[in-house]
């Protein structure tokens, strides 16, 4: 397989299905955000944190593959003349938003109660933390974007939402592991 094709010279991309769109479409935003999204939950993964922190984001990154490829199948092509689905792949599901949930759940068990929101920071893990929740944010906003013009599947949707949620949570777990500062925001008053 060459990583070069020279298809795309022109401005434009094929999504999974065949369909050509230029790359400034939403439906490549929205991917391309997912895509940029796992590579800071990389970042996050290779920092020196604990191994059940690891495995669950490993296994969101691979859950946001399946997000990436459900977003650049073009939904006119999505099925077969057979009737078979073109993408032949776990979807998301009900079950991967409640581990999402239950891992927060299980975070926030050990985390003093919110009281203030907290700025972004204190080490530069939990910093990562936070880039990745603010671009998770992002594809979230573009895929419901998306999903006004071209409905997709709700699971996407939520997941992403979910998602942000435990990133924020993650970064105050590991405020807390490293022993950083969490900086509450007090809004100057007039």
């Amino acid at each position: 397989m060459k990583i070069y094709t020279k298809t795309g010279d022109k401005g434009t991309t094929a999504l999974f299905g065949g369909t050509r769109v230029p790359k400034h479409h939403i439906r490549i935003e929205s991917y391309g955000t997912v895509d940029e999204l796992n590579s800071y939950i990389g970042l996050i993964r290779d920092q020196e944190i604990d191994s059940r922190s690891q495995e669950i984001l490993v296994h969101i990154q691979n859950k946001l593959f399946t997000v990436g490829a459900i977003l650049a199948t073009d939904p006119e092509k999505a099925v077969l003349k057979s009737g078979k689905e073109r993408l032949n792949i776990q979807k998301i599901d009900t079950e991967e938003i409640e581990l999402l949930e239950k891992e927060m759940d299980s975070m926030n068990d050990d985390l003093p109660p919110m009281t203030h929101f907290v700025l972004p920071g204190g080490h530069t893990t939990v910093s990562y933390c936070h880039i990745a929740r603010c671009v998770c944010r992002r594809a979230e906003r573009l895929a419901t974007q998306l999903h006004e013009q071209e409905p997709i599947d709700e699971h996407v949707l939520k997941y992403l939402n979910r998602l942000s949620d435990y990133l924020f949570v993650l970064a105050r777990k590991l405020s807390k592991e490293l022993q950083a500062k969490e900086v509450k925001w007090i809004p100057e008053k007039l």
